[in-house]
């Protein structure tokens, strides 16, 4: 059965690295939440400025719709977003019973120790403290999400991802 897989947390968790091996340990597409941003987010981010939740809306509302679209023809995606909020979280959710979502924890110093040694084309890392600010990590009513800790590595990471109960 196809899934709808969500791959969320903080920028510099590592989803984009994550969600690539993942979706060869599954057999599944790979879709970079960063890749459907408008222009202007882009412009913004670039800038230093945090996204409003308004500027989110309809970037959410797409990867929700590229979500659907993917296990409506029988694929299973997985698709990295921070998905921060649990509002942002139920906007995705809309009509898409299968959706999964993967909630890649980890502290603020080893993620900013990790943005700190890369480069990301529009995520500067004065960012990740408004990050941390906005996210609302999930609480035991999401039943739809498992959470990994990434003090690990990745190979353990994706294992635990692929043999989890909510994957299978």
């Amino acid at each position: 059965m196809a899934k709808f897989i969500i791959l969320m947390g903080v920028s510099g968790s590592g989803k984009t690295v994550i969600g690539k091996a993942l979706a060869q340990e599954i057999n599944a597409e790979f879709i970079d939440g960063d890749n459907l941003h408008s222009q202007r987010n882009v412009d913004k981010m670039a800038s230093g400025i945090p996204l409003t939740d308004a500027d989110r809306l309809d970037w959410l509302k797409l990867i929700a719709k590229v979500g659907h679209e993917e296990v409506k023809n029988g694929r299973t995606c997985i698709i990295a977003c921070s998905a921060l909020k649990k509002s942002y979280r139920n906007i995705l959710r809309t009509d898409n019973e299968s959706i999964l979502f993967v909630y890649l924890k980890g502290s603020f110093d080893l993620i900013h120790d990790r943005i700190a040694k890369r480069s990301h084309q529009y995520m500067p890392s004065s960012l990740l403290k408004s990050q941390f600010e906005t996210l609302e990590e999930p609480k035991a009513d999401e039943q739809d999400i498992l959470a990994v800790s990434i003090d690990q590595s990745i190979l353990e990471i994706v294992n635990e991802i692929a043999k989890s109960d909510l994957i299978l």
